[in-house]
């Protein structure tokens, strides 16, 4: 359903908004109210000027139905909701698509907003039609879910719902265009802002993703309208003096390359145009130049009669002005994914301008204005999709690389910002050894070509030849490289892949095979950490039975629970107490606690240059806790001293700064750790004293491992108490606590 006009008779009311336009395809005129909607029979001529042998009947049938649907439905600008129906039929019209496609426009509102179903909808105009309203239906949905999701999961949602026919991407096209066209008469800026964005952002790139143009194009402007108003101001200003002054030379252009076209025998339509102002934006935007920085304001077609006629036309041009090195792109031969095809160039013209330069058939305009909708045309006696000669037979074919991207899974924000980098690029163009054609964005790498050919020849690639010659892989490629892909039997990613690969398609298949290859090394990593952590705790790994502690746990599988063990989820203490409950002895902190001490010390501890092997050493010069900042000190021989970060020792190893090692304390330590907190008490020599001591610690949650009597006097006495804690801040309570004892004279921690 159209964002800006939920019928006015629903509970959940939905507004749409105003523009109305010369014809359907035509850029927008000043805003007004419209005056006038497409009546069936304007509409039945509109769609038989092309194809006369459509069903008039059934599309009559469905005016009708869907008139009658929407009843009293009225749109927020207060025309009755069926104009909305009627307007996208005939956007799509203008397209020429099949009557199939003109009668889904008709309903595609229906099973939304009226009490019309799919199976009412397949009894009166068929399975192909209901099938078509479905699809739209259910991209529709997921629009009114928009204000609760990102763009970035829209967009994954969007994709993944596109049915197998292009039809529905069309007519949801068609019935997003017909939206922004009325979007101000939506009353919440943000409402407006947001469609604005979403436009911008995923409709107007599939547009022009499957090569429609004319769509594309609108949607962007009059996103961009919505969005950035004070900017289309300034652009439009400017544009009007970059007119009054370029007014005279570009009719003078457009002359002479009529001229030189007569006198090579060519027949030759010529006519300039105006970059748009949201095309002007992006440059500004994207080349971080100035507006008086851009050449290419103004540009010129030709549409010639036939294929040899164009590059005939390129010859004569190249022979009556200089050509701009690096500007010529030949489309024809090797067409843009979405079956454009132009011959590009540009010229030093009149009074040393440079003149850019598009020419083609009007065959080959037409799908450059329309795309993939080109190709519905009568053919062998029927109307439907016949492409021309070179174009796939498979109308998705555009798409296919965005659902290539959808299938190597990833979160929604690596979807949306791969499928972006798939769908925004200019193009190289690349061979394989064999022939085979591959088209690229501009700047990708050999990396990012392997992954073009086959997603097994990206996950394996080591290196690249590029013309007979061995490249890095971060060489950009150009046009007319020869690539030459030399594989590895294993499948691991490249280091430092991120600067190696601008595809979308590599990215994702790259992210995919780290995935694969993390899963991989958390689950050996989890096993070995299963096993020593229940070798630690005196239980045997192979004897034990972990079906009921793997439903404690709440695991599906072994291989899930060593998973979550070697990311650090799941700890050997909670495994065990999960395998054998109550085997883990509780500390009077009520939880399972595992000694901190050398032997484990690996359990405990992080850092990038902490190696497995190496030898753990808590010197007790300082007595490290968890919760107090660390570092590690290796040691030539002995392996690495943990000491506190303001550890007196520390001034002996400044100077050797290499052996110093960035240490912390992992999850393990702070929530299963136990270590031992040493404080002096000095306090009164007299009766119950100790006593009042351990009851302070044990409240505190501290258990009394040792005291030892350091001093005793007739009226102080000095002793020295172990404590088994969690963590610095527990030490410091304890402390805290004893101080508030009468018989209690000091506290201090004691280190060493």
């Amino acid at each position: 359903m159209a964002e800006g006009g939920k019928p006015k008779s629903k509970s959940h009311e939905k507004e749409l908004a105003p523009e109305l336009v010369n014809s359907a395809l035509n850029t927008p005129v000043p805003l007004k109210h419209p005056s006038k909607i497409l009546t069936q029979s304007e509409l039945l001529a509109l769609v038989r000027a092309y194809n006369p042998s459509m069903n008039g009947e059934l599309l009559g049938q469905a005016f009708e139905y869907a008139t009658k649907m929407h009843g009293s439905q009225l749109r927020a600008s207060g025309d009755p909701y069926f104009a909305h129906p009627v307007e996208v039929a005939g956007i799509l019209s203008q397209l020429r698509l099949d009557e199939a496609s003109i009668i889904t426009a008709l309903l595609h509102d229906t099973i939304e907003d009226t009490p019309a179903t799919s199976v009412e909808i397949s009894k009166l105009f068929g399975e192909d039609i209901a099938n078509l309203v479905q699809g739209v239906t259910k991209l529709t949905e997921l629009e009114v879910k928009a204000e609760r999701t990102t763009q970035a999961e829209n967009l994954q949602k969007f994709v993944l719902a596109l049915s197998k026919d292009i039809r529905v991407l069309l007519v949801k096209l068609a019935d997003r265009l017909h939206n922004m066209r009325t979007l101000n008469f939506i009353k919440s800026k943000t409402k407006r802002h947001r469609i604005a964005r979403e436009t911008l952002d995923i409709y107007a790139p599939l547009a022009r993703r499957i090569g429609v143009n004319r769509f594309a194009s609108e949607l962007e402007d009059l996103a961009f309208s919505h969005l950035y108003p004070d900017a289309l101001t300034a652009i439009s200003n400017q544009l009007v003096e970059v007119r009054a002054k370029f007014a005279l030379p570009t009719e003078q252009v457009t002359r002479k390359i009529g001229q030189i076209l007569e006198n090579a025998g060519l027949n030759g339509k010529v006519s300039g145009r105006e970059k748009r102002a949201y095309s002007i934006w992006r440059k500004l935007d994207r080349k971080s130049v100035s507006f008086a920085d851009i050449s290419d304001i103004y540009g010129f077609r030709i549409l010639v009669d036939t294929n040899e006629d164009c590059y005939l036309a390129m010859a004569a041009l190249h022979a009556a002005w200089s050509y701009v090195p690096g500007r010529f792109k030949d489309y024809i031969s090797i067409p843009k994914p979405n079956g454009y095809r132009s011959l590009h160039t540009s010229v030093v013209g009149p009074h040393g301008q440079r003149v850019e330069i598009q020419i083609r058939t009007g065959q080959m305009d037409r799908v450059a204005e329309y795309g993939v909708a080109a190709h519905w045309k009568y053919k062998n006696s029927t109307y439907g999709y016949h492409p021309d000669n070179g174009i796939s037979s498979d109308p998705m074919e555009a798409l296919r690389g965005i659902f290539s991207i959808l299938e190597d899974g990833g979160d929604a924000e690596d979807f949306f910002e791969n499928a972006k980098l798939e769908m925004f690029s200019d193009q190289v163009f690349a061979f394989t050894p064999k022939g085979d054609l591959h088209v690229l964005p501009r700047g990708a790498t050999p990396v990012d070509f392997a992954y073009a050919v086959h997603t097994k020849i990206g996950d394996t690639i080591v290196g690249a030849k590029i013309n007979g010659t061995n490249v890095p892989l971060r060489t950009p490629l150009r046009n007319g490289d020869i690539v030459d892909i030399s594989r590895s039997d294993v499948r691991k990613p490249p280091p430092n892949w991120e600067s190696l690969v601008i595809t979308g398609k590599a990215r994702s298949g790259i992210r995919r095979l780290l995935r694969v290859s993390e899963r991989r090394e958390f689950l050996s990593l989890g096993k070995r950490v299963a096993r020593h952590a229940l070798h630690r705790l005196g239980l045997n790994a192979d004897s034990l039975n972990y079906e009921a502690a793997l439903e404690r746990l709440k695991f599906g599988s072994i291989e899930d629970l060593y998973i979550s063990m070697g990311k650090g989820a799941i700890t050997g203490t909670t495994l065990a107490e999960a395998l054998v409950p109550g085997y883990v002895r509780k500390s009077a902190l009520g939880q399972a606690r595992i000694a901190i001490d050398d032997e484990h010390g690996h359990d405990f501890l992080r850092g990038d240059k902490l190696e497995p092997s190496a030898a753990i050493h808590f010197m007790p010069c300082c007595s490290p806790l968890p919760g107090e900042r660390i570092v590690g000190i290796l040691t030539e021989g002995e392996g690495i001293q943990v000491h506190t970060i303001d550890c007196d020792r520390l001034v002996d190893h400044e100077a050797d700064e290499d052996t110093w090692i960035d240490l912390g304390w992992n999850d393990e330590a702070r929530q299963h750790g136990l270590a031992i907190g040493r404080l002096l008490l000095s306090c009164e020599n007299a009766k119950g004293v100790l006593a009042d001591v351990g009851r302070v610690i044990a409240n505190s949650d501290g258990n009394i491992v040792k005291i030892i009597t350091e001093s005793r006097g007739e009226d102080f006495i000095d002793f020295i108490v172990d404590i088994e804690v969690a963590d610095s801040t527990h030490i410091n309570v304890i402390a805290a606590s004893l101080r508030s004892l009468p018989a209690i004279v000091d506290v201090s921690r004691l280190r060493g």
